[in-house]
């Protein structure tokens, strides 16, 4: 890692079925992050287009759409490093679409591209949601490196309720773990921030994790609360239910310190857990 430390931002946004719209929006956000200093910034879940899987079908895009080209423009204008969220990704030979998320370096070129390995296939207070019906999911674990050599691991929303992926990424070396979520409302409430500093405190990693907020098309409403989480489990920012961004500087030398005083990694045991 070149730099001792990294100014960091999350954007939170409400995004709905109007892709352009949601363009815009990610834009005045980005923007203004990066204007109070940001250099690695991480949009949320489906920032383009966000609602029912009529909304996501026709919202859907390949990643030469216009809004990983906007990522790409905005990222080289802004020079900083943008996790475009993830977007709801219209692949060329296949019915269902991809949640990719995609890592974009200061130059406006790709640096990585991630599609969600875990389906959200699931009831939550009575209400179904069958992410499966509309998604593929993705098979590959990505871990990217920033332009100031920081090694990202990429994530997605429902991804975080499994640790064996944020395991990997750290011992593949992640230094930050972007999680972009659209998460439930009453996810939110009874376990968002558990889990993403949980991830935090047992890899001893920064995490950035951006959600959606409010009421979306389709009957979905997100919970905010993004997060900014350094490796030893503090909050080092956070949302309510505002859209906008928060942010915060991510020291890696306490990271090393973390890990040095506490080094849970050097003591895992493998060849006992099987």
């Amino acid at each position: 890692m070149t730099d001792q430390s990294i100014y960091s931002a999350v954007i939170q946004l409400n995004s709905g079925s109007d892709v352009e719209a949601n363009i815009a929006a990610a834009d005045t956000h980005v923007r203004a992050a990066a204007a109070s200093g940001a250099r690695l910034i991480v949009l949320p879940e489906k920032w383009s287009v966000l609602g029912g899987p009529e909304d996501l079908r026709a919202g859907a895009q390949p990643l030469d759409g216009s809004a990983i080209s906007w990522a790409r423009a905005t990222a080289r204008e802004l020079g900083i490093d943008l996790v475009a969220g993830s977007i709801p990704e219209r692949v060329e030979g296949r019915e269902r679409l991809s949640n990719t998320s995609v890592h974009v370096g200061p130059d406006g070129e790709v640096r990585a591209v991630y599609r969600k390995l875990h389906m959200f296939d699931v009831e939550v207070e009575g209400k179904s949601y069958r992410e499966s019906d509309t998604d593929e999911p993705g098979d590959g674990i990505v871990v990217s490196e920033t332009s100031q050599g920081v090694r990202l691991g990429l994530s997605i929303c429902y991804d975080v309720r499994f640790p064996e992926l944020y395991r990997a990424l750290a011992l593949r070396g992640a230094s930050v773990i972007a999680i972009p979520a659209a998460f439930t409302l009453p996810t939110t409430r009874d376990h968002w921030e558990v889990m993403v500093r949980a991830r935090a405190i047992e890899n001893q990693v920064f995490v950035l994790a951006a959600n959606q907020v409010g009421a979306h098309p389709g009957g979905h409403h997100s919970g905010g609360r993004s997060l900014i989480v350094d490796p030893w489990g503090a909050v080092l920012a956070r949302m309510g239910e505002e859209v906008g961004y928060t942010s915060a500087e991510l020291d890696f030398a306490e990271q090393d310190a973390v890990r040095r005083r506490v080094p849970l990694l050097e003591h895992r045991r493998p060849e006992i857990y099987g």
